[in-house]
């Protein structure tokens, strides 16, 4: 199952895609998690170290020499393998930096080969992509199960979440299904809430309390694989992961 997450900026989407990485590794790994937002801190939040990027890998075939008697393909091999960080259940892939002025073509075709076979070594794969719509118009979300949107119950998050859909759609992308997370709820929604909830035109897949616990977690700089099974948003999760198989 390949899941790509995504929503506007501040919704609590890597969290979101932190946790469904978690629970997959738990439930039956391995798990790929791959942090596609230029602001990387997805390894923050599964406690696993970032060195190299897949920028900086594009970056050096661009720029420099390569050692003697190795082909770019083959480079470009070697190194995804490299910057490949190795974690329990799971393996985490940073995209880092977007693309510079020079011409990208011919590496990206090239990693994208390299990346569609790694990701069959995996049972799940887990996009964390950039804040917005970026990543639709770039077409870096493809050939997925899942699009799911996050949203907290803001109409600006909400009318996001909508056009996020509408360009998924237009843009004919492989998307098997889109569903909408609404993340940090409490209580009863408001009929203002439930029309735009409406409006979006996605599958309420799940809801992701506010939970006091990411806060801590975040404050105190702690990953959230060490949240405790009783977290409010673990739970949750767990039902959303459950809904999805």
């Amino acid at each position: 199952m390949i899941i790509a997450v995504s929503g506007k900026g501040g919704t609590g989407k890597t969290t979101v895609a932190a946790l469904l990485v978690r629970e997959l590794a738990l439930r039956d790994g391995p798990v790929l998690a791959v942090d596609a937002d230029p602001n990387s801190n997805l390894g923050e939040q599964l406690g696993m170290e970032v060195g190299e990027t897949i920028g900086d890998i594009r970056e050096e075939v661009l720029e420099e020499e390569l050692p003697p008697g190795i082909t770019k393909d083959r480079y470009l091999e070697m190194r995804v393998q490299e910057v490949l960080a190795e974690g329990k259940g799971m393996d985490l892939l940073t995209m880092g930096r977007p693309e510079g002025p020079g011409c990208y073509c011919y590496v990206n075709h090239l990693l994208r080969g390299f990346l569609d076979r790694l990701v069959g070594n995996y049972r799940h794969v887990v996009i964390d992509n950039e804040a917005g719509m970026e990543h639709l118009s770039r077409r870096t979300t493809r050939d997925v199960d899942w699009l799911l949107v996050v949203s907290d119950l803001s109409i600006a998050s909400l009318k996001a979440a909508g056009r996020i859909r509408e360009l998924s759609e237009k843009l004919k992308l492989e998307v098997k299904r889109r569903g909408l997370v609404l993340n940090r709820t409490g209580g009863g929604l408001s009929p203002l809430q439930e029309e735009w909830i409406s409006k979006t035109g996605l599958e309420v897949v799940g809801r992701i309390p506010e939970d006091r616990m990411i806060w801590e977690y975040s404050v105190n700089g702690r990953p959230l694989m060490e949240l405790p099974e009783d977290s409010q948003a673990v739970r949750a999760v767990s039902e959303i992961v459950g809904s999805l198989s």
